[in-house]
C-alpha cells in the first residue's frame, strides 16, 4: 500500500512553538492571568479550545477563553513574522515526494496562518493536502485533526511526524503510529514514553534516517 505522512506544521516544520507560547502568556496576561511562559509551552500543540482549560480550568475558559484566543489571534500576528521554517523542512518534503510518499499538513492553525507558512515553506505544489482548526470540533489531542487529515490521504497506510506529547497521543487514538522530532522542545525520552515509535533531533535528521522508520520502502 501506499504511503502517507501526515506533518504537524508548528514546531516540527516551523520554528513558532516559543512564539506561540509568547502570544497566550500575553493573551492571558491581557484579562489579568500571569502563567508561567514554561507550563503554557508544555501545552503548545493543543489548539485552544484544549490549552485554555487545560492551564485555568473550565470555568474561566467558560467566562473568558473566546476573548484570551481571540487576543491570542490578534498578538500572533506580528509574531508570526519573525518565525522561520526549520532547516531541511522544504528538503525533508521533497524527499517524501522523491519516495512516492504522498504529504498532507496536519494542522490546527487558522486558515490565514496555514497560507502563510505554506508560503515560507515554498511547498504548495508539492504537498496533497493541508487541514486548518476549521475542519475539526476539537483539537489535539483529541484524534478529530488526524481523522480530518486521513481523509484527505486517501486509501494509502499513515504515519504521522510531530513534535509534542499531543501529537502522538491525538494519532494513536485514530490508531496511527508517529514519528517525533524535538525541535517542539520536548525531550526524546518523554516522547518515547508518550507512545512515539522513534524520535530524531530534526527533519533534517529524520531524512538522512528515513530507511529506519516505518516509512522506509
Amino acid at each position: 500500500m501506499e504511503k502517507v505522512a501526515l506533518l504537524d506544521v508548528d514546531g516540527t516544520l516551523i520554528d513558532a512553538n516559543y512564539h506561540h507560547a509568547i502570544a497566550w502568556y500575553r493573551a492571558f496576561r491581557a484579562y489579568d492571568i500571569t502563567l508561567p511562559i514554561w507550563r503554557i509551552h508544555r501545552a503548545v500543540g493543543m489548539g485552544g479550545d484544549q490549552l485554555i482549560p487545560s492551564l485555568v480550568g473550565d470555568e474561566v475558559d467558560a467566562a473568558q477563553g473566546d476573548d484570551i484566543r481571540d487576543e491570542r489571534d490578534k498578538i500572533y500576528q506580528d509574531l508570526i513574522q519573525e518565525v522561520a521554517p526549520f532547516s531541511g523542512a522544504h528538503d525533508f518534503i521533497q524527499e517524501l515526494l522523491q519516495r512516492d510518499i504522498a504529504v498532507v499538513l496536519a494542522s490546527s492553525s487558522p486558515a490565514d496562518e496555514i497560507e502563510h507558512y505554506l508560503d515560507l515553506l515554498d511547498v504548495r505544489p508539492l504537498v496533497d493536502a493541508w487541514t486548518t482548526k476549521d475542519e475539526v470540533d476539537q483539537t489535539k489531542p483529541e484524534p478529530d485533526l488526524v481523522k480530518a487529515a486521513l481523509e484527505k490521504a486517501g486509501d494509502r497506510e499513515p504515519v504521522m511526524i510531530g513534535d509534542t506529547k499531543w501529537d502522538v497521543v491525538a494519532a494513536a487514538k485514530a490508531d496511527v503510529p508517529t514519528i517525533c522530532v524535538s525541535t517542539g522542545g520536548w525531550w526524546r525520552q518523554e516522547l518515547l514514553e508518550s507512545g512515539a515509535v522513534a524520535v530524531y533531533e530534526s527533519v533534517d535528521e529524520l531524512r538522512e534516517r528515513l530507511d529506519e522508520t516505518p516509512l522506509a520502502g
